[in-house]
């Protein structure tokens, strides 16, 4: 059972390491606009990641790699303007901090200064170190990502389980280490097998917060649009739909058609 102990009026960094002391499990969401942003945040989520799957959701991509810094500064921006509870965070997009140290504290710079928020997530481990030091050193939270990293899919070539093997779970545990060591404030671990999560949680004193990757971590993230079913196609075993809006929303935008074609609508009550 989760242990809720303590009432946060807002969300930090700090709130988060808490949890993870006192046991209680994080829950943490996507959104990608005021409105959707609003209704999660009034929800009570811990966590709203403005995610470069804003790619994929809002723009239709194949990948999260077309998606810009000015793209996620825009989304980030309006996310943060309906916030009063959740610490947001945003991915860094792909081509802003794998290189170049120096281009990856302009990018996270201009994502804190121009949208507002919280914090930034970076994929990767020991071979963006440097990138994550700098940002780190000039005071911006981080929070990691390892495991199945979509930012690298062309190097990966599918969207399997990853650290199935030894050596790449040995190099996923050496570097969640090094991620806590140089100051992440939390880590994504996303689709892995389930012990590997739960050893890597135990391991660190950071949160571990995972997606498809079992509940022996500290807490959970899902897509937003995929567990309200508004997606349809995408049918990971880890996703738990809580809703069926596509279809919800289909038979409304069928009736209001219905409706306009019909002079069924406006009726007389909803005119001036």
């Amino acid at each position: 059972m989760s242990a809720v102990n303590k009432e946060y009026k807002r969300i930090t960094t700090k709130s988060l390491v808490d949890m993870k002391s006192n046991g209680e499990k994080i829950s943490m969401l996507t959104a990608y606009d005021y409105t959707m942003a609003k209704i999660v945040d009034g929800s009570g989520i811990d966590v709203i990641l403005v995610g470069d799957s804003a790619s994929n959701v809002m723009a239709g991509h194949e990948t999260t790699l077309p998606i810009t810094l000015d793209q996620m500064i825009y989304h980030a921006s309006s996310v943060i303007r309906a916030i009063e509870r959740a610490l947001v965070v945003v991915d860094l997009p792909f081509g802003t901090y794998q290189s170049d140290p120096k281009e990856a504290l302009r990018s996270a710079i201009r994502i804190m200064k121009e949208s507002g928020a919280h914090a930034v997530k970076m994929e990767g481990g020991k071979e963006i170190r440097e990138s994550i030091r700098r940002i780190l050193n000039a005071g911006i939270p981080v929070m990691g990502h390892l495991g199945l990293t979509p930012q690298s899919i062309y190097k990966f070539g599918t969207y399997t389980v990853r650290a199935k093997e030894d050596q790449e779970a040995d190099q996923l545990k050496e570097d969640a280490l090094m991620l806590e060591k140089v100051g992440c404030f939390a880590i994504v671990l996303e689709k892995i097998p389930a012990k590997l999560a739960n050893e890597v949680a135990k391991s660190v004193t950071i949160p571990v917060i995972g997606i498809g990757a079992g509940n022996g971590v500290d807490g959970q993230v899902l897509v937003t649009h995929d567990m309200l079913g508004m997606t349809h196609e995408f049918n990971p075993r880890f996703l738990r739909r809580y809703l069926d809006l596509y279809h919800s929303m289909t038979s409304a935008f069928e009736q209001y058609i219905k409706d306009v074609k019909n002079l069924d609508f406006p009726s007389d009550e909803e005119q001036y």
